[in-house]
Formats: C-alpha cells, sequence, structure tokens
C-alpha cells in the first residue's frame, strides 16, 4: 500500500512539481493538496494523512500553527516541512512543533524522496545546511536542556499561536472561531500565557509580541 501524502503550499507551480517527482514513485501517492493553513488542517482532519509535506510560511494559520493543530486530531499523521527560509527560528519552531523533517526548497529531488523513505519508516530528517546550523547552536550552548530559557520559551506552541493572534487584534471570541476552541479554553490560555511573561493587559502583550517577533508569521523577515 503506498503512503498517502496531502500536499500544503500557496505556490501551485510548486505543488505541481513535487506531484510530478512523486508520480513517478509508487510508494507514494498524493491525495489532496491545500494552499493555505487553515485548508491544510480541514483536509488532515478529514483524510488522516500519512504525511504531510507543508511550506511553513502559509498564508493564514502558519506551518507551526498548523502543525500543532494537525497533531492534535491526527497523531498518527507524519508532518514534513519543504521550505525556502532556512533560519533558526523556523526550523526550532517547527520541530517544537512535532514536525518530523525540515526540508529546504533548494534540495534534489534524490533528497526529497529520501526524506520522505526516511520519515515514513518512522524516522526523522533535516536537510544538510539545517542539521550543520543546528550543531553550530548547540556547540554554541543555545539549545539547552530547558536550562535558563527565556519567558517566551516557556509557552506552548498553542499558547504562542494565541499570543500572535491576540498581538493582531482579534478577540478572544475572534481566536475560539478561528481555532475551533471554546470561548472559556481561548480566556484560559490568554490568562495563562499572560502569567507565565509577567504581563497583565492585551496592550503590554502586544508589545511583548512586537518586540520579540511572535506577532511575524514564522520565518519571513518582510511581508509574503
Amino acid at each position: 500500500m503506498p503512503y498517502n501524502v496531502v500536499l500544503a503550499d500557496d505556490h501551485q507551480i510548486l505543488r505541481d512539481g513535487v506531484k510530478a517527482i512523486l508520480a513517478r514513485q509508487e510508494e507514494f501517492v498524493v491525495v489532496a493538496e491545500a494552499g493555505s493553513g487553515l485548508d491544510a488542517i480541514q483536509i488532515c482532519k478529514e483524510l488522516r494523512p500519512d504525511l504531510v509535506l507543508m511550506e511553513i510560511a502559509l498564508p493564514g494559520v502558519n506551518g507551526v500553527e498548523v502543525t500543532v493543530e494537525l497533531l492534535r486530531h491526527s497523531p498518527a499523521t507524519k508532518v514534513m516541512i519543504l521550505s525556502m527560509y532556512d533560519d533558526e527560528k523556523s526550523v526550532i519552531g517547527a520541530i517544537r512543533a512535532g514536525a518530523r523533517a525540515y526540508i529546504l526548497k533548494r534540495s534534489s529531488a534524490n533528497d526529497l524522496l529520501d526524506a520522505l523513505r526516511t520519515v515514513a519508516r518512522g524516522g526523522s530528517y533535516l536537510s544538510p545546511q539545517v542539521s550543520d546550523q543546528l550543531l553550530r547552536r548547540i556547540q554554541r550552548g543555545d539549545v539547552a536542556g530547558g536550562q535558563s530559557a527565556a519567558p517566551i520559551d516557556s509557552l506552548s506552541p498553542r499558547e504562542l499561536q494565541v499570543m500572535r493572534l491576540v498581538s493582531e487584534g482579534h478577540t478572544s471570541k475572534e481566536i475560539a472561531a478561528l481555532l475551533n476552541l471554546g470561548l472559556q479554553t481561548v480566556r484560559s490560555y490568554r490568562k495563562t500565557l499572560m502569567r507565565k511573561l509577567g504581563v497583565t493587559n492585551a496592550a503590554s502583550l502586544t508589545q511583548l509580541a512586537l518586540s520579540t517577533g511572535v506577532n511575524r508569521p514564522i520565518g519571513l523577515s518582510h511581508s509574503a
């Protein structure tokens, strides 16, 4: 039986290219495509694919947030990031959210297939350039086993998601609708993350989000 794959990227030409590569392989079949984060979440809830190959800078809900959400509904699905962005924030954010692979779009077709096969069989995969960056960061002591973490690093992926939406001006009711959560659940997330960060109102939370870059789509240094 081939592995079912969902492609999530806002560029049709990229999806067409990946489909062409996978069409020559008997072990993978593309069962659906998504052009936005919300579409990816909905499709994966319905299909529960084996693999999701996804850009991190999706419009609306970014790839890190999509990873958190779809693994909540389909924990057996293996998420793989295929992105042009190789900055540490994007890579580490994706891995912390549960992604099993981070592949750069400048990789070869053979590298992509190696990554798909590795993850499908239960392993993990990082593009060599990404591995080198993480190794250098570990050598500098920047990735520690929970020591001296900054307050922002104490937030869960879901809390970061809520923080970003608050900083964009969304009300708790709007956030609940966007994330398909109960209103009280969103209020609880807001209360918890504000306590962790030591802020008491939305204005302070927004200022902190601006200063740390949480309000920007992961992986982007400019508007998409």
